[in-house]
């Protein structure tokens, strides 16, 4: 069985259906970017493949293992979260939570893939410095590191390198390409049809009007590659 599979999806926002019968899998390895203009429902998909939000109909199953509660998320920013007045160490151990339970302190393994998750993403350096203090490009790093700690097998991001300069938003992508490649199985919602094409194996373009999900070569040749960035309120 595929990692996810999603089978003929219908969510709402807001009791509004901005997702009809949408059907797509991702498999272990994979790299999937989810494309498409603003009210397309890219964030209430996000929100159904985190169990966060209840289908109206159609399912969404786990495969090989992977659990609910296992899913590493990277979500968008907010600006409360920009100035959170805690050390590097803490955000990134902190994706460990889930795995803690009710156990009062974190273990030694855990402790372990904290730092072994800042060792992998170079942060080793800013392990003390306070997460409100950093760079914008920083943060993000601490922020994945914390996503890494909570899964072996999928990373959720949502627009992971909005804010960030050119350079940085380059060095990011090449950064989660990397962590794909040793293994980890990616899921990224963006905006940058570009990075789509680059990066990823697999695109699900969402539209008002429709969807497309496939690989890049089909996508290039199919209507939906045109899409353009659509205005209104993202759902």
């Amino acid at each position: 069985m595929a990692l996810i599979k999603v089978d003929d999806l219908t969510l709402s926002y807001e009791n509004i259906m901005v997702i009809k019968d949408l059907s797509f899998k991702v498999e272990s390895g994979d790299y999937l970017c989810i494309v498409g203009e603003n009210g397309s429902g890219k964030s209430t998909l996000v929100k159904g493949l985190l169990s966060l939000k209840k289908p109206e109909s159609g399912t969404i199953e786990f495969g090989e293992g992977l659990r609910k509660n296992e899913i590493g998320y990277l979500p968008q920013q907010t600006s409360a979260q920009k100035s959170f007045p805690a050390s590097v160490y803490e955000v990134v151990i902190s994706g460990c939570l889930n795995s803690r339970g009710i156990r009062p302190f974190y273990s030694s393994r855990e402790k372990k893939i904290a730092l072994d998750n800042i060792e992998r993403l170079g942060i080793t350096d800013l392990k003390n410095r306070s997460y409100r203090d950093l760079s914008g490009g920083q943060q993000q790093r601490v922020l994945l590191a914390r996503a890494l700690c909570a899964t072996k097998k999928l990373l959720l991001l949502d627009e992971p390198v909005t804010g960030l300069d050119p350079i940085i938003t380059a060095e990011f992508y090449e950064l989660i390409s990397k962590i794909n490649k040793e293994g980890i199985t990616v899921i990224m919602v963006t905006h940058d049809i570009s990075a789509a094409l680059k990066y990823a194996n697999r695109v699900l373009c969402m539209r008002e009007e429709g969807w497309f999900f496939g690989g890049i070569d089909e996508f290039k040749k199919s209507d939906f590659a045109n899409l353009a960035k659509g205005g209104g309120k993202d759902v």
